[in-house]
C-alpha cells in the first residue's frame, strides 16, 4: 500500500487499533494488577539515574571528562536506540506504517530496546491505549487530566513528562492492546531479554570507550556520557512528545484530542514532534509533511523501502491531507 488510510478508516484508526476480539463476556479489562514494589523500583532505578547524570552533566562538561571519542559514541548510540523508538516501536509496532521483514522487524525491536523506555510489548500497548483515550480518562499520560486552571496544568504537565512513570499504577494489559505483538515469537524473545538489552545499551559504550582509548578512564567517561546522559537525553525527548506536544503548539489538523506540532523538538525526535498530524492519521508513516518540517525517521523507512527491507508503507497523500487540514478550520 502506497498511500495513506482512507477517510473512513483513518477516523476510526485509533480505536480499531486497540481493539481485539471481544471474549464472549465481553472487552479485556484495560489494565491487570497494580505494579509490584519490584517493578516500581527498577522502573524508578532506571529513569532517575540516568537523570542524575544528565544533572551532573552540566558542571562534568566544563573542562572534564568530556572527549570527542564520547561524543561520537553517544551520537552513535543516540542515533540507533532514538531511531529504534520512533521508527521502531512507534511507527511500525505500534501503528504499522510499514510491513518489515523478519531481519528488520528483530533489530528494530532491538534497537528500540537500546532506549531504555521499555521492553517492546509494553511499550507498545502503553502506546495504544494512550491513543485509544487520548486526552480522556484512560490515557496514561495526557497533561489536561490534573485539575482545572493553571495549577492543574502544571501538575498535568508535570504527570505527563515522567510523573506517570513513576507513580504506582496498574500496568497496561497487553493482551488487550497489543495481541499481535504476543502472538510474535520473535518480539517475545526481544521483550523477555530487556535485561540484556540494559546492559548492552549501558557496557557497549563503556567497552568501545575503552577499546578505542585504550584506557579504563575512556571506558569510564564514555558508560557516563555515552550511556546515562545519552539514556536521559532521550528519555526526556521521548516525554516531551507526550507533555509539550499535547499543551502548546500549533493544530493544522483536525484530530480527537489536544496534540500539537512543536518545531524546536523536530531534530532530536527525528521527527516525533509533528504530533498533530500523527494524531490526525496515526498509521501514516511521515508526521513532517509541510515545507522545511523535518522528519529523519520518515526518512530511514523511505531507506528501507528502497533496500527492499520495508514495504506496503503508507504515505501520506494530498487529497487525504487537504481533508484533515479542512476538518480543523
Amino acid at each position: 500500500m502506497s498511500s495513506s488510510l482512507t477517510s473512513e478508516t483513518a477516523e476510526t484508526t485509533e480505536t480499531a487499533e486497540t481493539t481485539e476480539t471481544a471474549k464472549p463476556g465481553g472487552p479485556k479489562p484495560i489494565t491487570i494488577g497494580p505494579s509490584s514494589k519490584t517493578d516500581q523500583i527498577l522502573v524508578n532505578t532506571f529513569v532517575t539515574v540516568p537523570f542524575l547524570a544528565l544533572i551532573a552533566a552540566v558542571p562534568l562538561a566544563w573542562g572534564w571528562g568530556l572527549s570527542w571519542l564520547d561524543v561520537g559514541i553517544a551520537l552513535g548510540f543516540y542515533l540507533v536506540s532514538g531511531l529504534g523508538v520512533t521508527v521502531g516501536l512507534h511507527r511500525y509496532f505500534t501503528h504499522r506504517s510499514f510491513t518489515a521483514n523478519r531481519g528488520l522487524r528483530i533489530a528494530l525491536g532491538i534497537a528500540g530496546s537500546l532506549a531504555l523506555q521499555g521492553d517492546v510489548i509494553t511499550w507498545v500497548a502503553d502506546h495504544r491505549r494512550h491513543h485509544a483515550f487520548s486526552d480522556k480518562e484512560g490515557d496514561p499520560h495526557s497533561p489536561w487530566l490534573s485539575g482545572p486552571g493553571a495549577a492543574g496544568l502544571a501538575k498535568g504537565f508535570v504527570h505527563a513528562h515522567m510523573g506517570w512513570v513513576y507513580e504506582p499504577r496498574a500496568h497496561t494489559n497487553a493482551d488487550r492492546f497489543a495481541p499481535d505483538l504476543i502472538a510474535d515469537r520473535d518480539i517475545n524473545r526481544i521483550s523477555a531479554l530487556f535485561p540484556l538489552w540494559t546492559v548492552v545499551s549501558l557496557l557497549g559504550p563503556a567497552l568501545l570507550g575503552g577499546l578505542l582509548s585504550m584506557s579504563w578512564w575512556g571506558a569510564l567517561t564514555a558508560l557516563f556520557w555515552a550511556g546515562f546522559v545519552r539514556v536521559a537525553v532521550l528519555h526526556h525527548v521521548t516525554w516531551s512528545i507526550n507533555s509539550i506536544c499535547h499543551i502548546v503548539g500549533n493544530r493544522p489538523y483536525a484530530s480527537r484530542d489536544r496534540s500539537t506540532n512543536v518545531w524546536p523538538l523536530a531534530v532530536l525526535s527525528f521527527g516525533e514532534s509533528w504530533h498533530n498530524l500523527h494524531h490526525a492519521d496515526p498509521t501514516c508513516a511521515r508526521h513532517g509533511v509541510g515545507r522545511g518540517q523535518v522528519d529523519s525517521s520518515a526518512r530511514v523507512i523511505w531507506v528501507f523501502e528502497k533496500l527492499g527491507w520495508a514495504s506496503q508503507v503508507r504515505w501520506p497523500t494530498t487529497r487525504r491531507l487537504e481533508m484533515l487540514a479542512a476538518r480543523s478550520r
